[in-house]
């Protein structure tokens, strides 16, 4: 059974940065694409950013140019740097994992960012 990790949630300040990391149960080449979704109160579930096994990323509208995903093959960990953060971005942010339709969830970690 697959286990996605989150951590490295919290309290930031607008403008501040924060790092969430998601450590996986077993090599994360085993994935075709792992990335990050988050989800506000009131609204759906949204992309942040995945990388392929490739090390292809993409990032949703909202997050370009602030946000990274990176990984570390060795811990088998993906991060994903936050920085400029706005109070927009407070959510629980979950990591994914998906092998060619199956896809697996963390237990999520809340960002809150306050103005």
């Amino acid at each position: 059974q697959v286990q996605l990790v989150e951590s490295g949630g919290g309290l930031v300040q607008a403008g501040g940065s924060l790092r969430l990391s998601c450590a996986a149960s077993e090599s994360i080449f085993s994935f075709d694409v792992m990335g990050w979704y988050r989800q506000a109160p009131g609204k759906q579930r949204e992309l942040v950013a995945y990388i392929t096994r490739g090390g292809n990323s993409t990032y949703g509208a909202s997050v370009k140019g602030r946000f990274t995903i990176s990984r570390d093959n060795a811990k088998n960990t993906v991060y994903v740097q936050m920085n400029s953060l706005k109070p927009q971005d407070t959510a629980v942010y979950y990591c994914n994992a998906a092998i060619r339709q199956t896809f697996y969830w963390g237990q999520g970690t809340q960002v809150t960012v306050s103005s």
